[in-house]
């Protein structure tokens, strides 16, 4: 009718959020291999200059991540990524443990065979990531099996929480005990648990099942 205003077209608002989830991404990339070192402080213009786009995004992809933990407002100064030490990463692995395992053990007496056989896929997956050395190629397949396994259970909310935490213990460390988080060796045999654990889950031994959550919790690191 003549009284309604025209609605305006949503393109440019699509196309910034398109760009703050590429930002988005390309930074917790960075955080994952330690490209934005623990302590560090940034600044939105340097980083929007860095990936060629205004700092405007980069200030909204940090705020996310300030909201995450990732990094914490340094007032007129920019971000700094926080420094993790081991303990924070243990009390992380303890929580996650908390939550997949009896998850995960309630699965393994409930879920068919033939549903534990589909991951198969992502399980081999990351064993080729892992095989790269790259940490955050890793990390990106790492979670996505860990996400189809608790979505078995039907429970978004915890899959979304799991996730978080997930995404939250790759960070590396800060400090002396940087360098002792996982090698090339180690993602290896991270992934190498993924295919014994569904070896155990298609095969119904939940005592298999058990010790290989505990151990895959207790070297998350």
């Amino acid at each position: 009718t003549h009284g309604e205003r025209p609605i305006p077209q949503p393109r440019a608002v699509v196309q910034r959020a398109s760009v703050r989830g590429q930002i988005l991404d390309a930074l917790r990339t960075a955080l994952v291999t330690g490209e934005l070192a623990p302590g560090a402080v940034y600044s939105a213009p340097a980083l929007g200059e860095r990936f060629g786009v205004s700092a405007t995004p980069v200030r909204e992809a940090m705020q996310q991540l300030a909201l995450e933990g990732a990094v914490e407002v340094v007032p007129n100064r920019g971000f700094r990524v926080v420094e993790r030490g081991a303990r924070e990463l243990a009390e992380l692995a303890e929580v996650r443990a908390l939550i997949e395992v009896p998850v995960v053990l309630g699965l393994a007496r409930s879920v068919p065979a033939e549903r534990w056989a589909e991951l198969r896929p992502l399980a081999e997956a990351t064993v080729r990531a892992a095989a790269t050395g790259c940490r955050a190629t890793y990390a990106a397949s790492d979670r996505a099996f860990h996400r189809a396994v608790l979505s078995l259970g039907g429970n978004e909310q915890l899959v979304q929480v799991a996730d978080d935490l997930h995404r939250r213990a790759q960070w590396p460390m800060a400090g002396p005990g940087r360098s002792a988080g996982r090698g090339h060796a180690g993602l290896l045999a991270d992934a190498a648990e993924h295919g014994a654990l569904l070896d155990a889950l298609i095969s119904g031994d939940v005592g298999g099942v058990r010790a290989l959550v505990g151990e895959h919790f207790a070297g998350a690191r």
